[in-house]
């Protein structure tokens, strides 16, 4: 985070801290593509993933008085937006709702180079649990280096390595499989 982004969210913090509800809007503004980023690419539902997000802005505003810096908030962010997912997927599980590729995709700005994969990695993507699905989320959408989702997700940094590497391969298998090819190298 750039020194001068740090400062306003700091200063947003303070703010927000002594009442100030429009310091708390530009820390929803900041942050609202990165919680609704993790909830879209955990169930692609643009619906769900708004819900989510309201949900998780609503505990951060009940919760302030706990965040103790603007790199705190974003740790924070992402810990509950995180498990928010994993919650709501054992929620669905139990209600036995919708299978995830068997809903509407929402309208994309931009059509992918290639559909047929774009499309087999979503069903890839369906047939994780919640939790590999949520360590591909934030590794490879959100970018965040193992520490960092062993920090997030509360598990140990070698569970987060050898999630991703196990489930990397069985996505590989499952695209060779569905792709017709023998071995295809996308990770």
């Amino acid at each position: 985070m750039s020194d001068d982004r740090e400062g306003r969210l700091e200063d947003a913090l303070t703010r927000c801290r002594k009442g100030d509800d429009v310091a708390f809007a530009e820390i929803v503004r900041e942050h609202q593509a990165m919680v609704f980023s993790i909830a879209w690419h955990s169930f692609q539902d643009r619906a769900l993933a708004e819900d989510l997000a309201q949900d998780v802005f609503l505990e951060l505003y009940q919760r302030l008085s706990a965040i103790e810096s603007a790199a705190h908030l974003l740790f924070w962010l992402r810990r509950v937006t995180t498990n928010r997912c994993i919650d709501h997927g054992r929620k669905r599980i139990r209600r036995r709702e919708q299978a995830l590729e068997e809903l509407p995709e929402p309208a994309a700005a931009e059509a992918p180079s290639d559909p047929l994969l774009m499309e087999r990695l979503r069903e890839c993507m369906a047939r994780l649990t919640d939790r590999q699905r949520m360590a591909v989320v934030l590794r490879y959408q959100e970018g965040l280096g193992p520490n960092e989702i062993a920090d997030v997700m509360e598990i140990p940094v070698n569970t987060v390595k050898s999630m991703l590497h196990r489930t990397l391969a069985e996505m590989r298998t499952i695209l060779a499989r569905k792709l017709g090819v023998i071995r295809y190298a996308i990770f």
